[in-house]
């Protein structure tokens, strides 16, 4: 094994087990936690596989095969980051909802105590 592989093995444990403690203490929600799973084991089979990791490595067209995990690694972090951006969107729209029914109903029993 070399130097980079086994970085590279460690480095995905660490990360793995820090997701693993953030689902057990309630931090870590676990419909985000499987897309940071799903890709930490995408990386770790690669890293300990290295024929798998040039041979996927070639297909894509890169021929240095340590900097395609890299090259990986940062693509699972920005489909993350989407994924992110997608549901802070969502929650925006349910609280601008949420504030205008309750500008609404503030109204409603200001009228309704005037009277």
């Amino acid at each position: 094994m070399s130097r980079i592989q086994i970085i590279a093995i460690v480095f995905d444990l660490i990360l793995l087990i820090s997701v693993v403690i953030l689902i057990k203490r309630g931090n870590l929600k676990e419909k985000y936690a499987i897309s940071w799973l799903f890709g930490f084991a995408i990386l770790f089979i690669l890293s300990v596989s290295r024929k798998l990791l040039e041979q996927v490595s070639l297909f894509f067209g890169v021929y240095y095969a340590p900097s395609f995990l890299f090259l990986l690694a940062f693509f699972v972090v920005f489909i993350i980051l989407l994924h992110f951006s997608i549901a802070i969107s969502g929650i925006e729209k349910k609280y601008k909802i949420l504030s205008q029914k309750m500008a609404l109903l503030e109204e409603k029993m200001k009228r309704t105590s005037n009277t």
